[in-house]
């Protein structure tokens, strides 16, 4: 079984002592803070392999917190929301974060949704695909436009190497939760769309008029390069 480096940040000391002692006896190393600013320190000092992030934490709240990260690393963030915060999830994955766990959450949960990103992270077949000027190396994982790197989440990086495996298809948002993310519930579609936006705002030249990346209206997306 795959052991992560985790950093878990969550201000409440009962939940992060509970989800900090779960997740060690599932095999991970987990460093916990209470703050979004002692989290940023660790970033910057210490890479970890994947932030486990609350979105309401004081000072600066979990959404600031995922938006610094971005700026510094592309490492996976999950977000951990309270039931009924939906404006907040949404914020916090346009902000960069890879998945989301409603709380109160099971800590074998938590350990699936980890290990699904962590496997995302090491599933790439090589493969060199041109598309004009995008460039997708599925061996490499890297993505170039214009000869300039793409800094693409994992996440990020596992949808567009979906969409391109699939060139001119219609996928729906069902095929990819589960193809990205594992997860099953369409009620998590907002992650696919929220994840669209991101790449589109990396790689399209004008992200409002997408040249690769189309919207099918009710039914997903489809990846059909000029």
């Amino acid at each position: 079984m795959r052991v992560a480096g985790i950093l878990l940040v969550e201000d409440d000391p009962s939940v992060r002592t509970g989800l900090e002692l779960a997740l060690t006896r599932q095999g991970h190393s987990v460093t916990a803070y209470a703050t979004g600013e002692e989290a940023l320190d660790h970033v910057r000092a210490r890479r970890p392999e994947i932030v486990i992030l609350d979105v309401m934490l004081p000072g600066i709240d979990g959404v600031e917190v995922c938006r610094r990260i971005r700026r510094l690393d592309s490492l996976p963030i999950i977000l951990l929301t309270a039931r009924g915060d939906d404006l907040d999830m949404v914020v916090g994955l346009e902000a960069g974060a890879d998945d989301y766990v409603v709380k109160p959450v099971e800590p074998r949960v938590l350990d699936a949704r980890i290990r699904a990103v962590l496997r995302r992270l090491e599933s790439a077949s090589a493969d060199r695909i041109s598309f004009g000027d995008l460039v997708v190396d599925r061996g490499a994982l890297k993505v170039t436009l214009a000869n300039r790197e793409i800094h693409l989440t994992p996440t990020e990086l596992r949808l567009l190497l979906e969409l391109v495996r699939h060139p001119g298809q219609v996928l729906n948002r069902r095929y990819l939760l589960r193809a990205v993310w594992d997860h099953n519930h369409v009620a998590d579609s907002r992650l696919v769309d929220a994840c669209v936006q991101r790449i589109r705002a990396k790689i399209e030249p004008v992200p409002a008029e997408p040249v690769f990346i189309h919207t099918v209206r009710g039914f997903g997306y489809r990846f059909s390069p000029p």
